[in-house]
């Protein structure tokens, strides 16, 4: 009989591939992929991804702490346009933007613990004391509130074109949504070995076995896996303009991934 955790060592074997026309994923050897965006002009969403929940209800999503997750990456150039990374999360927002294959869900308020890499044209943070670009080691913890709960929320999504009150809005969603983020300082164009614990309690950070950022945020489970590459940005600034859109890649970006554990 399968236990639970051979059950999820499987589903870690069969990562799925998810990719625009303009981008490719390929497969280096065992446990080992190269994520590429193609370059191209803005207007065109490229996405390379590799997770394991596209198909899954987000009440079925694999990972609860404790667990660690661990990995060895790098990049193809360090300031990319768009953004890039690897962790989990809750896939909150599960707009397929093209993307097909994904299962339809509706928003939620976001959970994440992640490497998380972020062009200056994004902002990514609902405080003003946190980074909100770069490559950061964070988390976002938030209540499972029911979708119905949200409601509210999102017939209030027009009032985000006003600048007052969009401030506002930011302003309750800090005090909803716990973050917690360190801007990191490495060379991402060599290879590091990266490693995040998951606990009930917070979530430890560590790049070739050197703690890099603790928290006592912890995201609310469950999560998928997620590792990707796009051209993306998302911005809501402190003073309340938010914009979202797509970037000029003018030559080709790739992430390459090895030794992908989960334990």
């Amino acid at each position: 009989m399968l236990t639970t955790q051979s059950l999820k060592d499987q589903k870690m074997n069969k990562l799925t591939p998810r990719q625009s026309a303009d981008a490719n994923i390929e497969k280096l050897g065992d446990n080992a992929w190269r994520l590429i965006i193609q370059d191209g002009e803005r207007g065109t969403y490229r996405l390379a991804q590799l997770d394991d929940y596209t198909s899954l209800p987000r009440r079925d999503f694999l990972w609860n702490p404790p667990l660690t997750l661990s990995l060895r990456a790098r990049v193809s150039v360090e300031s990319a346009p768009g953004t890039w990374g690897f962790g989990l999360w809750n896939d909150p927002f599960s707009i397929s933007l093209g993307v097909s294959g994904a299962a339809q869900r509706l928003p939620a308020l976001p959970n994440a613990a992640w490497f998380f890499y972020a062009s200056d044209k994004n902002y990514l943070s609902f405080r003003n004391d946190k980074p909100a670009s770069g490559f950061l080691a964070a988390t976002f913890q938030s209540p499972r509130w029911p979708a119905w709960a949200l409601a509210p929320a999102l017939l209030g999504l027009p009032l985000l074109a006003t600048r007052p009150s969009a401030r506002i809005a930011r302003h309750m969603l800090a005090r909803v949504i716990q973050e917690d983020s360190a801007r990191l300082s490495l060379n991402v164009k060599e290879w590091h070995t990266y490693e995040l614990d998951w606990l009930h309690t917070g979530v430890r950070f560590a790049v070739d076995g050197e703690t890099v950022h603790e928290t006592v945020a912890s995201p609310i489970g469950p999560l998928g896996l997620v590792l990707w590459v796009d051209n993306q940005y998302a911005a809501f600034s402190p003073t309340g303009d938010v914009s979202f859109g797509t970037q000029i890649n003018p030559s080709p970006i790739w992430l390459e991934l090895e030794e992908i554990k989960i334990r």
